[in-house]
């Protein structure tokens, strides 16, 4: 079968492979995007139904384009959100073709460039660009067996409260996906235990600005590698009921009973890690870190905002923090449902080209890989902290079609 050529093939059609197609437009580079699913297939079949976005709309957008429904200060739906890309999409004329599964891209044969292996035949591209994202493989850890009786789920499953099985539930994880889902089940009358973990948890609001907000203005987004110690720390944060700051203190006063981390399973007994007192502490810290920096800025000058004396009050430790769990019993607990919010694992099965360190992690200088002609986008920290947002995407994107269009010029 003779393979269709174009300059360029993103694999991906959420939103690093839109950004991508939108710079290489801008830029006259020829190129196709290949999705297996649908454009925004994660927002569509891998959220649960309550999902807002984390950020808000003024926010967590391109810069070229506002979310129609939603009010800036407002966090968009999932529904939002897959409207906002395949309008994007429409607006751009971005060459993006659903329903086509990559299996594999090579080093061609004969020339330069590659062969792309498809389900509707072969590709061939001067460049390959990874726009796949972070979220591509659930990750469940091999802690609890499969036991009758007891439903395991990731959180990529989870719909809502009337689809989990009557019964207690156990959410392991601490970060945005586990918290609100946590919440979610406790709010609707569910027997709710939550296992934390290590996190950061900033104010969702101070001093009458949201955090994205204070995050730009202390220069956090621009940081080029994670603090030492938290690269693989999740945060905590929630644009759900409006937005509010994720307080677990909170939660466990609204009846949630919180956990260390999980460690072992045995006999039906989880052993947990004597870890949630340290874990809450941490997160604490965060956020008053934070404040204090804040209040630092204010100080210098740096704005005009209204003090925020009531940030600071932390609620009452509740008796599952002074008096942690050290185990489990499942049965014992009514415990029906256990849901993993224990994030993704990498999965570039289908990139065969030598881009990967030992690990098996791409390696790339601001997502550009070591090796040549390959390109990664959307991966959190690529080349910031703010690489995996929207915004932050669309400004790495335009770095990746800068470079793509010098090699194009010095090929041709």
């Amino acid at each position: 079968m003779t393979a269709e050529h174009v300059n360029t093939l993103i694999v991906g059609g959420g939103q690093a492979g839109l950004a991508m197609s939108a710079h290489l437009g801008k830029q006259g580079i020829g190129h196709l995007v290949l999705e297996r699913d649908r454009i925004a297939e994660t927002w569509r079949s891998a959220r649960w139904a309550s999902l807002v976005a984390n950020g808000p709309a003024w926010h967590d957008r391109f810069p070229d384009k506002v979310f129609a429904d939603t009010a800036p200060d407002d966090f968009a739906s999932a529904q939002s959100v897959v409207s906002y890309f395949e309008e994007f999409a429409r607006e751009t004329g971005a060459p993006v073709r659903c329903g086509v599964e990559v299996q594999s891209v090579r080093r061609a044969t004969y020339g330069q460039g590659f062969r792309a292996e498809t389900s509707q035949g072969p590709v061939t591209a001067d460049h390959v660009v990874a726009a796949t994202g972070p979220f591509q493989l659930p990750a469940i850890p091999p802690v609890i067996p499969r036991t009758p009786g007891l439903l395991q789920i990731h959180s990529s499953a989870y719909r809502d409260p009337g689809r989990v099985p009557d019964g207690a539930v156990l959410v392991v994880g601490a970060g945005s996906s586990g918290a609100q889902i946590a919440e979610e089940l406790s709010r609707a009358g569910r027997c709710v235990y939550l296992s934390v973990g290590p996190h950061d948890r900033p104010p969702r609001r101070y001093r009458g600005k949201d955090f994205v907000w204070w995050l730009g203005r202390l220069g956090k987004w621009e940081m080029k590698t994670p603090p030492a110690g938290s690269e693989h720390v999740t945060i905590a944060v929630s644009g759900a009921h409006g937005g509010r700051t994720v307080d677990f203190r909170r939660f466990a006063h609204a009846g949630i009973t919180l956990l260390g981390m999980t460690q072992s399973f045995r006999h039906g007994v989880l052993q947990i890690a004597p870890d949630l007192a340290r874990n809450i502490a941490r997160g604490d810290a965060n956020y008053l870190a934070l404040l204090d920096e804040a209040d630092a800025y204010v100080a210098a000058g740096g704005a005009d905002l209204p003090p925020d004396p009531d940030a600071r009050a932390l609620p009452d430790d509740p008796e599952c923090l002074t008096r942690p769990l050290s185990r489990l019993d499942l049965a014992q607990a009514g415990i029906s449902t256990v849901i993993w919010a224990t994030g993704y694992a990498r999965d570039f099965g289908w990139l065969q080209v030598d881009a990967f360190d030992a690990q098996g992690r791409p390696s790339h200088h601001r997502g550009v890989s070591a090796s040549r002609g390959v390109y990664f986008l959307g991966l959190p920290w690529l080349s910031m902290r703010g690489s995996s947002f929207i915004w932050g995407v669309w400004e790495d994107a335009a770095y990746l079609a800068a470079h793509i269009a010098g090699n194009t010029e010095r090929d041709a």
